[in-house]
């Protein structure tokens, strides 16, 4: 069937220019011989920009996710300048105050912004990759799953779009975030993005910027998964239990406070799952030499929670901002933005749950 459930929800899109009214779209009848594969991409309606699935639709999704993640991962460079130094040094750094009163009396103020450049322009590339990348997997495998099974396993298939896309977002990563760590945790290494990367390069080739990235999908995949997955379906369960009216009936102020809420529940979850892998990746960066099992092993069971608060306090604002972000680009542009998945109505059929 062309277009498709999520076709019309893309149609029935609040977002579109208020001055405009939607009308109906009457789908021809095709015969069982002739019907054509479902597909999930929609085509676009008075107010918005572009179809959905379209190519225009997916370049300014990666850059919605350019600036969702490279900005708000740069404006809490501080945070996570001290965090990295809790992981990777307790003995020195031994919490969240006293780290900020160690970093500021030894670097000055200035010091609490080292490595905001390997963080601005590493985080802007996963972002491109992991919001961009997620839009294309998840078309990708409901076109797969055919319109009952997308709904009856939404879950799942947030779970392996998101994971997909996170896989080549890290790996875009990687050499910067091996610069951020290298910039901020060893003290006198060096001082600038310009600095750090001949030297590492001089040291141990190629390979330093890309030995952390097993440990990167350790944190990163699990992290992502559960920030999309938990996202989408909060934003389903608020909107059906805690919001008292339907989203279509919703201004895109209500809607956006509603995306921060649903980002900022999702951002708590994300920070837990990927904690020990990012205490590995903090030190396995510092450490030249050392093994993802050797820091592990040397971190030890509660070595590894370090810096779970800041953690928290970080990746909850961060995640709450980036969806924030994210959606208000969507917004902007006036791309097509389905509204939560509603049964289809042949499920519904099958079920009895309809006449």
């Amino acid at each position: 069937m062309y277009p498709s459930t999520l076709t019309q929800l893309a149609r029935a899109n609040p977002f579109s220019a208020p001055l405009f009214s939607l009308q109906k779209v009457e789908e021809p009848q095709q015969s069982h011989h002739t019907q054509r594969p479902r597909r999930l991409a929609a085509a676009a309606t008075e107010g918005d920009s572009c179809e959905f699935g379209s190519q225009k639709y997916l370049i300014l999704c990666g850059f919605g996710g350019i600036l969702s993640c490279g900005t708000t991962h740069t404006a809490v460079v501080p945070l996570d300048l001290v965090k990295c130094r809790l992981q990777v040094d307790p003995d020195k750094f031994k919490s969240i105050g006293n780290g900020f009163r160690v970093t500021i009396r030894e670097d000055g103020i200035r010091g609490l912004a080292k490595g905001w450049a390997p963080t601005f322009i590493g985080y802007s590339m996963q972002g491109l990759c992991k919001f961009g990348f997620y839009e294309v997997f998840k078309i990708f495998y409901s076109d797969l799953l055919g319109e009952e099974n997308t709904y009856l396993w939404r879950t799942s298939l947030y779970l392996a779009a998101s994971a997909s896309a996170e896989f080549f977002a890290d790996i875009a990563l990687a050499p910067m975030e091996a610069v951020k760590v290298r910039v901020q945790t060893q003290p006198g290494y060096a001082n600038t993005l310009r600095q750090a990367v001949p030297k590492m390069f001089a040291e141990e080739g190629l390979w330093a910027f890309y030995k952390g990235v097993v440990p990167l999908w350790m944190r990163q995949i699990p992290y992502t998964m559960m920030k999309f997955a938990c996202f989408e379906r909060t934003v389903e369960l608020l909107y059906k239990y805690v919001v008292p009216k339907p989203r279509s009936e919703c201004s895109k102020a209500e809607q956006l406070v509603v995306t921060f809420c649903a980002g900022y529940i999702a951002g708590v979850f994300c920070a837990i799952v990927s904690h020990p892998a990012d205490s590995v990746v903090s030190v396995l960066n510092k450490e030249r030499g050392s093994t993802a099992v050797q820091v592990l092993k040397k971190l030890g069971p509660k070595g590894v929670w370090k810096g779970l608060v800041a953690r928290i306090i970080m990746i909850g604002t961060l995640t709450a901002l980036q969806w924030f972000i994210y959606d208000s680009v969507k917004v902007y542009f006036r791309l097509p933005r389905p509204p939560p998945p509603d049964m289809p109505e042949s499920l519904k059929k099958k079920l009895g749950l309809t006449e």
